[in-house]
């Protein structure tokens, strides 16, 4: 996630403030507050905390430092300034961008229990957005993809702020693919079924083997 920020940022894409490993005070000075934090290399948004004041973000600190030292997963964890706004998300397929979705969380934050317990998030395809909105995001999005060097199929996650910034969260190099995941939604707004992403997918990767072999 450091490093795909940085590559955002070097190509003037919006995405939030951060640091990696800060001091708490050091987090709040410099981003403010709310504070995201995240493992810079987790996801399914396991370990994924909004933090509301300095006392939480020392505690966050505490919890994951004691995490490594008593040999549970390490990794090192980003503090990302907090944007309010509609989460929205676009797959892409290929060179193809699909529909975009809004994610309307239970929670204030998209976070496990959300993501995966039924009934804890509406995730709309395609979004309640104005066309404009939706081309911008597509564009970017597949900005991002080629950017990356991402290859067959990603997703990528914004949040459109009450100016209409549009602020990239992340991109996911493999987005979740069990039926109910974001991307297969994304794909069925497109008119493609589950099954025949799968096989789309399979054949861009069956062709750039063959191209390979050649």
């Amino acid at each position: 996630k450091d490093v795909t920020k940085r590559i955002l940022r070097e190509d003037g894409i919006l995405t939030p403030d951060w640091l990696v490993n800060p001091a708490a005070a050091e987090a709040v000075e410099r981003l403010g507050l709310p504070i995201i934090a995240k493992p810079v290399a987790g996801g399914s948004s396991v370990r994924l905390y909004l933090l509301k004041d300095l006392a939480g973000v020392e505690e966050t600190i505490r919890v994951e430092a004691a995490r490594a030292s008593d040999g549970g997963e390490a990794s090192d964890m980003m503090y990302e300034a907090f944007v309010a706004g509609r989460e929205l998300t676009v797959g892409l397929l290929e060179e193809e961008p699909l529909p975009v979705g809004e994610i309307l969380s239970e929670h204030e934050l998209f976070d496990y229990e959300c993501k995966y317990q039924t009934g804890m998030a509406d995730e709309i395809f395609p979004a309640e957005i104005p066309d404009t909105l939706a081309r911008s995001l597509q564009a970017r999005a597949l900005e991002v993809h080629h950017l990356l060097r991402l290859r067959d199929f990603s997703r990528v996650d914004f949040m459109v702020d009450d100016e209409g910034e549009a602020w990239c969260l992340e991109a996911n190099a493999l987005p979740g693919m069990t039926a109910n995941s974001l991307l297969p939604k994304a794909a069925r707004a497109a008119g493609m079924t589950f099954p025949e992403l799968c096989d789309r997918i399979v054949g861009i990767a069956a062709e750039r083997a063959r191209r390979v072999s050649s």
